[in-house]
């Protein structure tokens, strides 16, 4: 069965999905307000606050800042190619960045193919906790994030891999 739950985080209110099974939850989709292509909840699904409590658990430290690599049963839809390279991503240490043409090297993608590594960087369906965040342009700008670029440079400062902005 497929399940939900909104959670509340320093980047608004989160959008969670998993499907349980006799084995537990397994996480489907984490989106952020404002996504392109997220899910939408829909009345077959049914919300459950508390099958959420580990994922939950694990984003507030996260955001507290005391958890840096995300230990959780996750279960998102993708073709081979996708999934390869949403495990991928995994592997890319908190507060450090990588570009998308380093990613397709370290998958043995051919240069002419890193569009497909970036297009499949652009589907993941588990933000924050499969970090696609940590992927940028090869000359340092913050290139497209499904919840929106403020939501990425809020997330790559967070984590200490870009200074904030000065205030006044």
């Amino acid at each position: 069965m497929t399940l939900y739950t909104v959670h509340d985080s320093p980047l608004g209110e989160l959008l969670l999905t998993g499907e349980e099974s006799a084995g537990g939850l397994a996480l489907t989709s984490l989106s952020l307000p404002g996504q392109r292509g997220a899910p939408a909840v829909r009345t077959a699904r049914r919300r459950d606050d508390r099958a959420f409590a580990a994922v939950t658990a694990q984003l507030d430290a996260y955001f507290a800042g005391r958890l840096t690599r995300f230990e959780l049963p996750l279960a998102a839809a993708g073709s081979a190619f996708r999934q390869r390279v949403w495990r991928a991503l995994e592997d890319i240490p908190y507060g450090i960045t990588t570009t998308y043409g380093a990613l397709a090297e370290r998958l043995g993608v051919p240069r002419a193919e890193v569009r497909a590594v970036a297009a499949a960087v652009a589907a993941n369906p588990l933000l924050i906790v499969r970090p696609c965040h940590r992927v940028i342009g090869a000359d340092g700008s913050m290139r497209g994030y499904a919840a929106g670029v403020e939501h990425k440079v809020r997330l790559l400062t967070h984590e200490g891999a870009l200074q904030p902005l000065p205030v006044g």
